[in-house]
């Protein structure tokens, strides 16, 4: 699948705006982003949201990624 980076995480995949992974859940995405461009688990460990399809999902990391979705990753913003 096609995932779509936002902001500073694009300087972790060495300024692509989008990558190629193949996962099925959001957890699988997220261990394999890490071992193909290390420099992604600083920002997995300061927080990463995750819009499929439009929703935005934030700690349901075992959500089935859909065949076909559209995938963006979006630094958290931290609020208070």
């Amino acid at each position: 699948m096609q995932v779509k980076l936002t902001g500073p995480l694009r300087s972790a995949a060495g300024g692509q705006a989008s990558v190629e992974v193949e996962a099925s859940t959001i957890r699988e995405l997220f261990r394999k982003l890490c071992e193909q461009y290390p420099g992604f688990q600083a920002h997995m460990d300061n927080g990463v949201a995750v819009a499929i399809n439009g929703d935005v999902f934030r700690d349901e990391w075992s959500t089935v990624i859909p065949e076909g979705a559209e995938v963006f990753l979006l630094p958290r913003i931290q609020g208070g």
